[in-house]
């Protein structure tokens, strides 16, 4: 933990926090809550959809999804970049080479970004979306 966070929670830790106390099952219940990896592919493939609106490397979209705390894919990134290729198969996503750099970019298409619409709108039921993409 960064020295300034570990300075933020002794600053807690005196102050907010100095009359709590939690027992060692109920820290183990928190514990067991917080690293549940109970995420699902659609809730990915929503995270992916919204992240490319704009232009992103597959470096940059594995770092914000992991900034969201999606960690399906943290030991297995083939499942993120499977995930990738079938919404470029299925025309959601288009991608592009940057020679000076070598970066491969990806970004949503017209396509993706209604399908996106529909998705954000019945959030609840998202689970159609997916079907959707891989029927084409």
């Amino acid at each position: 933990m960064e020295d300034r966070l570990k300075n933020l929670k002794k600053s807690l830790d005196r102050t907010t926090f100095s009359e709590l106390n939690f027992t060692a099952e109920h820290r183990k219940k928190i514990h067991d809550k917080i690293n549940k990896q109970d995420e699902t592919e659609e809730d990915i493939l929503l995270a992916v959809m919204q992240i490319l609106t704009q232009e992103k490397t597959g470096f940059e979209l594995a770092k914000l999804i992991r900034g969201r705390g999606i960690q399906k894919f943290e030991d297995n990134e083939g499942f993120l970049y499977t995930l990738i290729h079938r919404l470029e198969q299925t025309g959601c996503l288009q991608s592009k080479w940057d020679l000076e750099s070598g970066a491969k970019y990806y970004q949503l298409t017209d396509k993706g970004r209604k399908i996106l619409q529909k998705a954000e709108k019945s959030h609840p039921k998202k689970r159609w979306a997916l079907k959707e993409l891989l029927e084409g």
